[in-house]
């Protein structure tokens, strides 16, 4: 399934999440072309279960697609989409079709079918048409809840760096489209643990575009009669480049491996921290061989920089995932420190 997956998302997105398309969403713009064909295509289903229409899809399977989508900087929630219809699976609620998102951040209450609160920092907000949450409930306490966007009593519009809408949407009363208890033993904190999982991958799939683009403009950029790509410093940085690269992709696809049917909290956590540091290092050392072309409007290489200085701070920093692990760690103390490693039962908190 994951070379299915993988064939077929990379000629969808060579051929509908070109530059031009990246930059007419800037601002904000929503990609209707793209959309459909990312969902005509199924993907937006592809983790939910096949006896609700899914293809049953596990999470190494759709490494593959959530790291499409940062490759190709796709300007829409296509990660989102694929993490909220896993979690309405899990919980045996009906997919959504259409446009969604979800929202890792908020505070909602739920009584008796009706929600009231806010989501905040919700990608795309603005634009889908349902977005997944978790809102508190006096009877069944934290639940899963789908909210329709038409219900929105009022939207702080925001933009991240990249320039992609991370909206906060207020409700009042709103009736919810379908809702359901956390199962036992699923964390409050799974669409931030989920929504990690999702950017590690989306920044490991940029750091692999950013590496091809600047060690092919290191081979043609002519310096003193010769490319500089043949000087030991460019070569050094190019070099800690594809390094950091390497290490980005493969906590990343550990992650998604790990969490193959249950998150596993442990392994996001590392792939977070090693995407959002290696995310710093590359864009730099990125923009050091590009010199000032780099920061240019019409040159790609900002579209995916952006992306990367965004993404390495969304569903939590490297500095928090990092005091996480600590915390956790500490807490087990010397004789817990190998099972934490090992035990998938004992890393696998979140869920």
């Amino acid at each position: 399934m994951r070379e299915l997956f993988e064939s077929t998302i990379e000629r969808l997105l060579a051929d509908g999440s070109g530059v031009e398309t990246v930059h007419a969403s800037e601002g904000g713009q929503w990609s209707a072309t793209l959309w459909d064909a990312i969902e005509d295509s199924g993907f937006t289903l592809a983790a939910a279960p096949e006896s609700l229409g899914g293809a049953d899809a596990g999470w190494a399977d759709l490494y593959v697609i959530a790291r499409a989508a940062g490759r190709y900087a796709v300007p829409l929630p296509l990660g989102e989409a694929l993490l909220a219809n896993w979690v309405l699976g899990c919980c045996g609620l009906q997919p959504q079709g259409g446009s969604l998102s979800f929202a890792a951040r908020s505070q909602l209450t739920l009584t008796a079918g009706r929600v009231s609160g806010v989501v905040r920092d919700v990608p795309w907000g603005r634009h889908v048409q349902s977005i997944l949450a978790v809102a508190d409930s006096n009877t069944a306490g934290p639940c899963i809840v789908v909210l329709d966007r038409r219900q929105v009593q009022s939207v702080e519009s925001s933009l991240n760096i990249a320039a992609e809408p991370r909206d906060s949407l207020f409700f009042n009363d709103a009736t919810v489209l379908d809702s359901a208890a956390l199962p036992n033993g699923y964390s409050s904190e799974l669409l931030l643990h989920g929504g990690a999982l999702i950017r590690s991958a989306q920044i490991a799939g940029a750091l692999s575009r950013l590496l091809e683009m600047t060690s092919e403009y290191a081979g043609q950029r002519q310096q003193f009669g010769k490319p500089i790509g043949a000087f030991q410093a460019i070569q050094q940085q190019l070099a800690v480049f594809a390094e950091q690269t390497a290490a980005g992709n493969s906590a990343a696809e550990a992650a998604f491996v790990q969490s193959d049917r249950a998150l596993n909290w442990l392994s996001i956590a590392v792939a977070k921290v090693s995407t959002a540091e290696a995310a710093t290092r590359c864009a730099n050392i990125a923009h050091a061989v590009h010199g000032a072309i780099g920061f240019t409007q019409e040159y790609a290489l900002q579209l995916y920089t952006r992306r990367l200085w965004a993404w390495r701070g969304e569903f939590g920093s490297a500095t928090h995932w990092s005091q996480q692990i600590g915390a956790q760690v500490c807490a087990v103390g010397a004789e817990g420190f190998w099972p934490l490693l090992t035990d998938h039962h004992l890393n696998g908190a979140c869920v």
